[in-house]
């Protein structure tokens, strides 16, 4: 039988090996690239799978100042698309990760989410 000290030894050794895990999923997440499209493709948001945008790709059809309002809604859109699929992303990574850890779907530690 393990003594408690044993036990929280073995504790702190797990939760560190998430955290550390944790972090390399940050730094993964970051490296991956997803697109979000608006107007059928005129405006473009490239982001991280973390959420950081890396470019914006606006059509030079849409570039006449009659069409400001549609260029500021397409590219809102198109930002909002790029997150939907970065947390997709994300979500998938995280729930990869979970499982080859052997953690039940969902399962969260306090401060790691």
């Amino acid at each position: 039988m393990k003594s408690m000290e044993e036990m929280m030894q073995a504790a702190q050794q797990a939760a560190e090996t998430i955290q550390k895990q944790m972090s390399e999923m940050q730094v993964k997440l970051d490296s991956i690239e997803v697109e979000g499209t608006a107007g059928g493709g005129l405006v473009k948001v490239r982001a991280s799978a973390k959420g950081r945008i890396l470019g914006v790709s606006i059509d030079d059809s849409l570039m006449n100042p009659d069409d400001k309002q549609i260029v500021e809604d397409l590219v809102a859109a198109a930002f909002n698309d790029a997150r939907d699929r970065a947390d997709r992303v994300s979500n998938e990574q995280m729930q990869e990760m979970q499982g080859s850890m052997g953690l039940p779907p969902g399962f969260s530690l306090p401060g790691l989410g």
